[in-house]
């Protein structure tokens, strides 16, 4: 445990490194902040925490940096409620922005990352609801041309679907409605995953195939409601590539591979809903469970439905990030997702 004075000599270090990218000396700490401490007690302190792991000596520089272990307790500490800039405006300017839109879920996510990352000037994700634990709540179908049929999935976590379907022969609009009736009545309430389950057993029952259009019913909805990943939206790689983090070609490969590699994102944004906490939360550099991400800290929260976790958000940077905001812009991107879904 640090004493009081080493941790506030800590923050003041990771604050200056935050605001500056340079490494931070005594002599700067000493003059920028009011400790009542004399420049060789800070060069003890500052010792005494790269012995410990906090900061860390680059090169020959007389300066120091912050490492991991010294952004988490930094981090720590903003989330005791120390300090948070007012990022209200954002989130004001944000729904007056996209109030039109939120009964399209997916133009709602494109738009709110590409605000987000514009804002925080890093790398932003949305990741939808997950499709397979999505609640069925009703399917349209209609006739589009020839063989072909459009299918409309509507979930209660407000995903909405649309899939072209190829039947392979004609099928009438007073059939398609006659289905639609039907896969409404029986799945109400199911999640897509339970529903796909209960129609490969009722399709592989000899009786369902004796009635044609109950047969069809079942194929056409187990082809609407096949989803195999999670959609994904992420916007801002013109907003990292300004920071000087990525002045390096190797750390601009490494970012580019998480964009391309979307899965990487997708299994730290999944994680963290399946992790079912509520608050804001951040991974800092080795803290990542994902190996390709360890370079980058990302600042992430859930979103509901009414009280449902259902998708999450999230912001990613380097390590040296404004933590402060971040945290702040995700809780409150978080909070208006969730108040979107609930209204629509």
């Amino acid at each position: 445990m640090l004493e009081e004075r080493d941790k506030k000599v800590l923050c003041a270090i990771v604050q200056s490194y935050i605001n500056r990218p340079d490494p931070v000396g005594s002599g700067f700490i000493t003059k920028s902040y009011s400790f009542s401490l004399s420049p060789a007690t800070i060069r003890n302190i500052m010792a005494d925490l790269v012995e410990m792991g906090f900061l860390r000596q680059p090169h020959t520089s007389a300066g120091r940096v912050p490492t991991d272990k010294g952004y988490r307790l930094y981090v720590d500490s903003l989330c005791s409620g120390e300090s948070e800039p007012d990022n209200r405006k954002f989130v004001h300017d944000l729904a007056g922005e996209l109030e039109s839109i939120k009964n399209d879920i997916d133009l709602l996510f494109e738009e709110t990352t590409k605000r987000l990352s514009s804002f925080s000037h890093y790398l932003s994700a949305v990741l939808s609801p997950n499709a397979g634990v999505a609640t069925f709540n009703k399917i349209k179908l209609l006739k589009h041309s020839g063989n072909q049929i459009v299918t409309l999935l509507f979930t209660d976590e407000g995903l909405v679907k649309n899939r072209t379907i190829d039947l392979g022969s004609e099928i009438s609009q007073r059939d398609l409605n006659r289905i639609a009736l039907y896969l409404n009545s029986e799945f109400y309430g199911f999640n897509l995953d339970e529903i796909r389950l209960r129609i490969m057993r009722e399709m592989a029952e000899e009786k369902i195939v004796c009635d044609r259009l109950i047969s069809r019913a079942l194929r056409i909805c187990k082809e609407a409601v096949a989803f195999p990943y999670d959609n994904i939206f992420i916007s801002g790689f013109s907003e990292v590539l300004r920071l000087p983090e990525f002045s390096d070609v190797e750390r601009i490969k490494d970012i580019s591979r998480a964009i391309e590699d979307k899965h990487l994102i997708v299994k730290l944004l999944d994680s963290l809903l399946e992790s079912g906490n509520t608050s804001v939360q951040v991974l800092i550099g080795s803290e990542n469970s994902v190996s390709e991400m360890k370079q980058f800290s990302m600042v992430a929260a859930i979103y509901k439905k009414g009280d449902k976790p259902v998708g999450s958000v999230g912001i990613i940077g380097p390590t040296r990030m404004d933590y402060s905001k971040a945290i702040c812009m995700v809780d409150l991107t978080a909070l208006f997702l969730s108040r979107m879904l609930s209204e629509r």
